[in-house]
């Protein structure tokens, strides 16, 4: 049975999703090793390095169900090296006058690097999917919620009010931003590798420029300037953009946890019968998701401080190095992918509770629009002379349980500038919102923000 979550019979489906588990599985992984050396024969095929009929056998053969992966995993075991036992396994399926031509000129790590970019790239594109899906959720409901007011909080206290929508135009934003960083890391990412023995390309001789100029188009992956065997930052760029991603999700499903402490419960994550919060409390309604989803964020982070590790490496070869991207890259992948396939789970189940919000907001008495009266009393009196006559008003507030705004009302100081009628006015919370509804209406009209 499997042993690791992401794999578990019971649990993967919390971290992450068959999708892309199915990116990472051996035998996608053993097809990408077979398209690398495919493409490679096909290059060399057309510069009259490789019989053009020895290309087109081995192009015909590089598929991953004609190769024998116990054996290969027998001779993994045997020899400590994984690609070896793949030529030899390619070879024993073609001719011999085929068989001898595959992997000519190239070296391990050109095979297994650039089949990891394959599956990055693979990757990312499932990234883009639910980036793209988790965007539009999030402009309904910033559409939707664009004028529900609702506490905005610093510090974990009251602050001033501010709106639903606004909160998620927010998220709306940052997520974008993950979005571009993916899209703009891709050409320093997406980079085939082919350098022979120590990166040089002296196997090939004069022909090594050119076969790598006809083997990367065949991948759909770019050329490198220079062999990268040793230049990991690719891998380093790409995790840190999957762990933002990761921890963007997180920092949503952080804050739907928050709003949906019982005395808050502003929101709450998507709930079905059946669901089940506690084995002991039967009222519990726990943001499980959501727990997962932060879970999964953390995880996220730690994958890609290994990834940090790849920047220092000996030489013209250290394989440390791949052995630590071999299971940290689809690790994080598929964790990232889980994080961003249960927050549009949450998001499109997401329950708001407009009433709860605005109950919220007046818990305080008016309190939360203390800048308001500051602002307009400053007017009159100067800012920071009003600061102070309404934090004694505030103040008293709190400790007494006194009305602040009956509280305003009887300071002198403050009725000779202020009537009662204009005090109630400035406490209305709906009217201080600042620019909530257009930063909605800015971010939900402007997709490419």
């Amino acid at each position: 049975m499997p042993s690791h979550i992401t794999d578990s019979i019971f649990l993967k489906d919390l971290y992450g999703t068959d999708e892309m588990r199915a990116v990472f599985d051996d035998r996608a992984l053993l097809q990408k090793w077979l398209d690398v050396e495919v493409a490679l024969a096909q290059a060399e095929a057309e510069l009259g390095i490789v019989p053009q009929a020895a290309a087109d056998e081995i192009t015909e053969r590089g598929r991953a169900e004609w190769i024998d992966a116990t054996w290969m995993k027998r001779e993994i075991d045997h020899t400590l090296h994984p690609i070896v036992p793949l030529i030899r396994a390619f070879k024993s399926i073609c001719s011999p006058a085929a068989g001898e031509w595959i992997h000519y000129g190239a070296t391990t790590q050109d095979i297994m690097d650039s089949a990891v970019v394959l599956q990055l790239r693979d990757a990312t594109a499932i990234f883009e999917k639910r980036i793209f899906q988790i965007d539009a959720v999030l402009v309904e409901i910033a559409r939707a919620h664009r004028d529900t007011i609702m506490p905005g909080r610093t510090h974990g206290q009251h602050a001033l009010p501010i709106t639903f929508g606004y909160k998620v135009a927010i998220w709306i934003e940052e997520l974008r931003r993950h979005a571009a960083r993916l899209h703009d890391c891709k050409p320093r990412v997406l980079v085939g590798q082919f350098g022979g023995a120590a990166g040089t390309l002296a196997g090939v001789g004069a022909h090594g420029l050119e076969i790598r100029a006809r083997m990367m188009p065949r991948l759909g992956l770019a050329e490198a300037a220079v062999t990268w065997h040793v230049a990991h930052d690719g891998f380093v760029e790409f995790a840190s953009v999957a762990a933002m991603l990761a921890g963007t999700c997180g920092k949503i499903a952080h804050e739907i946890i928050l709003l949906q402490k019982s005395e808050v419960m502003e929101v709450e994550e998507p709930w079905n019968e059946g669901k089940i919060g506690s084995s002991t409390m039967p009222h519990k309604r726990n943001p499980m998701l959501c727990e997962a989803i932060v879970a999964l964020a953390r995880l996220s982070f730690n994958h890609a401080r290994a990834a940090f590790d790849g920047l220092i490496q000996e030489h013209e070869r250290d394989w440390t190095v791949n052995h630590m991207e071999w299971a940290y890259l689809p690790e994080l992948c598929v964790m990232t992918d889980g994080a961003l396939a249960q927050t549009l789970r949450v998001l499109r189940g997401l329950r708001v509770y407009p009433e709860r919000m605005r109950r919220n907001v007046d818990a305080l008495g008016g309190l939360m629009l203390s800048e308001a009266v500051m602002f307009a009393l400053g007017e009159r009196i100067g800012r920071v002379s009003a600061h102070d006559v309404v934090y004694d008003a505030a103040m008293r507030a709190v400790e007494s349980g006194y009305a602040f705004a009956d509280l305003l009302a009887e300071d002198e100081r403050v009725s000779a500038h202020l009537s009662r009628a204009e005090i109630d006015a400035l406490l209305e919370p709906t009217r201080y919102t600042g620019q909530c509804g257009v930063f909605v209406d800015y971010v939900i009209s402007n997709p490419s923000s």
